[in-house]
């Protein structure tokens, strides 16, 4: 018989004030696995996780730690003995104690054994150095460690994490998530991270569950969810979209770009074809003099250059299309700034286009 979840909640609701804020959401993560509740400020995601934590009561729904009911409507183990460990945006080190201090606070037992546990949490963490310093000597990103080694330091079996990297600064931010993340494996507890950052999810998630007002709309892998998004507001909200319409006929949908499927879409459906920016290919061989199809990229259609940005490691181009006047971007790898007024053809890949229904 195969291994519970580490965590696993079912059919979690919660209202205030008779709206619906978590609405029937269910999902599990086992021990050592990462999963990030993705989605925009007001979803229901730091909700779902207080619930977890037991700091707030949901209105029906189940939650069972290693296949043993932890609250229901009527049986509820307090915050306490749910073996969950919280961290914050806001890391709230207690500014009157040390490092090992902070660290030590909810550990019991043996004082020896207390810190040799301390000493190897901060040594993890690249803060054993800084054993003795106060919270207050210390810059926001090894605060955050600090915070992290007091979280795991009484081996909670389940992490919960709600936006804890939102107050580092960006050029910290990616170093600090990746070593927490290596903490966070090497601890081996389940870990539910919270955020509205796409980039975040997708760096540190082994699954994402998607949130949409209350609900989860889709879940899976990152590589899946990205790639195959459940709607055309899903694969907005990892990154920016050209959005086409069209009219279903016959399983296909005719365009200026050619022909695409739209399989189990009714005839007579207007749909809309969705792709991204780094999906859309400009011709660059004849350089707006004609088009050059290659296999895979649809049929060529005429835009005229309204904007060009250099982004870094990439060029983002604006142009609006011949076809209907409609703005289109394109994302192009290093440097390619056309002038304004400039007639190059696009291509689309068929192979990156995603079809959904115009919802009504």
């Amino acid at each position: 018989m195969p291994n519970p979840p580490r965590l696993e909640i079912r059919n979690i609701r919660r209202s205030f004030d008779g709206l619906p804020v978590v609405d029937d959401v269910s999902l599990s993560v086992m021990p050592g696995q990462v999963t990030c509740l993705l989605g925009p400020s007001g979803c229901g995601k730091s909700t779902t996780l207080r619930i977890i934590a037991g700091v707030d009561m949901q209105d029906s729904g189940e939650i069972y730690v290693d296949g043993q009911l932890v609250c229901d409507t009527v049986y509820r183990v307090p915050p306490e003995g749910r073996s969950i460990g919280l961290m914050f945006q806001d890391f709230a080190l207690f500014p009157h104690l040390s490092v090992a201090g902070n660290v030590a606070f909810g550990l019991k037992g043996d004082k020896q054994d207390q810190r040799r546990r301390v000493e190897e949490l901060l040594d993890k963490v690249d803060m054993l150095r800084h054993i003795d310093s106060y919270p207050h000597e210390l810059s926001g990103g090894e605060q955050q460690r600090v915070a992290l080694a007091r979280a795991l330091a009484p081996r909670p079996r389940i992490m919960l994490m709600d936006e804890p990297f939102s107050g580092l600064d960006n050029r910290l931010r990616d170093g600090i998530r990746d070593q927490t993340l290596e903490v966070l494996k090497d601890e081996g507890a389940a870990v539910l991270l919270v955020t509205h950052e796409p980039a975040e999810a997708m760096r540190m998630a082994d699954e994402i569950a998607l949130m949409r007002r209350g609900k989860i709309v889709q879940q899976g892998a990152p590589y899946n969810v990205y790639n195959a998004p459940v709607d055309k507001s899903a694969a907005a909200f990892f990154s920016d979209i050209n959005v086409i319409h069209g009219k279903v006929q016959g399983a296909l949908v005719e365009t200026a770009f050619g022909q695409f499927f739209a399989p189990g879409q009714a005839d007579g459906t207007d749909v809309d074809i969705v792709i991204r920016p780094q999906h859309l290919r400009i011709d660059f061989d004849r350089h707006g003099r004609g088009p050059n199809p290659t296999v895979g990229d649809g049929a060529p259609a005429r835009g005229i250059v309204t904007r060009s940005r250099f982004m870094g490691a990439e060029s983002l181009v604006e142009f609006k299309m011949d076809f209907d006047g409609s703005v289109l971007k394109a994302q192009v790898p290093n440097v390619f700034l056309p002038k304004p007024g400039t007639a190059l053809w696009l291509m689309m890949r068929r192979d990156r286009c995603f079809v959904y229904p115009v919802k009504k």
